[in-house]
């Protein structure tokens, strides 16, 4: 048997038992892309992975190396940066009688944790796996709009009021419309992290973000409800991001294979195809 070296980060080398897309074959489950094997137990600690590993892609074999456990870490740090921040924002809505020194810092300090979230969402979108550029691209669109939309509903609105953005938000449901894209943003991400990997707690998210800010703007939702639903989200939000560093480092990445080759030329793509193909056809005829 002869043993080959793979350096995937400079070159893709295809294999006999490589899957691939031609015209007239199904097309790739995004479920079956977004699974990744258990077998890894690499948590995302700072825990290196096996180098020895090397994983069956679509496009050919990859392995994980330093740089992707440092994207992973950062990642997941972003998810947890943001649901530390909103949780401790949030409390204030369930303490607002206590007279606590801490609680009463918080108060006044609600817009640098809210500005600390959407930073910390911003990295995570920013280093997101997801195989199709256009969804993520929205997402981070989404995300640069409620970013600005949060700026100017604190320089035009919240300031001139002589208030906090996240105070001015809570007693004028109309500055959703402002704020609102950075959530969608936030929800697209849980919404990608259930569909690939079921986590329950994510498909619960995806429906109880929008929830709680649409009952908000509309008016709608009275209070009791509103608080009981924010109740909701900052616990799952919590199990959320925690859960994210017990799932092994090559969940996050995906499969690596296919990111490799949607950066090559047009030329190497086609090239490889074509290998690819020449490959399988006599497994095909088998």
């Amino acid at each position: 048997m002869t043993t080959t070296t793979i350096n995937l980060p400079l070159y893709l080398k295809p294999s006999p038992n490589s899957q691939f897309l031609r015209p007239n074959s199904p097309p790739i489950s995004l479920r079956r892309l977004c699974r990744s094997s258990l077998s890894v137990r690499c948590q995302a600690l700072g825990e290196p992975p096996d180098s020895a590993a090397v994983y069956q892609g679509v496009y050919g074999p990859w392995k994980v190396d330093s740089a992707d456990v440092q994207e992973v870490v950062l990642y997941r740090s972003g998810l947890v940066t943001a649901a530390s921040s909103f949780v401790i924002a949030s409390s204030t809505a369930f303490l607002y009688n206590s007279d606590s020194e801490v609680i009463d810092l918080i108060r006044r300090n609600l817009d640098l944790f809210y500005g600390v979230g959407a930073c910390g969402l911003g990295v995570s979108l920013f280093l997101i796996h997801i195989y199709v550029t256009e969804i993520k691209r929205t997402l981070q669109g989404l995300w640069l709009i409620g970013g600005l939309g949060s700026l100017a509903a604190y320089a035009a609105l919240a300031q001139p009021a002589g208030k906090g953005l996240v105070e001015y938000v809570v007693l004028n449901p109309a500055a959703v419309w402002l704020v609102g894209p950075l959530f969608a943003a936030l929800t697209g991400l849980v919404f990608k992290e259930g569909l690939c990997y079921g986590k329950l707690e994510a498909g619960i998210l995806t429906f109880i973000i929008p929830s709680v800010l649409l009952g908000h703007l509309s008016g709608l939702m009275d209070e009791g409800t509103k608080l009981s639903l924010l109740g909701v989200w900052m616990a799952l939000f919590v199990v959320f991001a925690g859960r994210k560093f017990t799932q092994p480092i090559k969940d996050d990445i995906g499969d690596k294979s296919v990111f490799i080759f949607k950066a090559l030329p047009e030329k190497e793509k086609a090239a490889l195809i074509e290998k690819l193909e020449q490959q399988n056809y006599p497994q095909n005829r088998n």
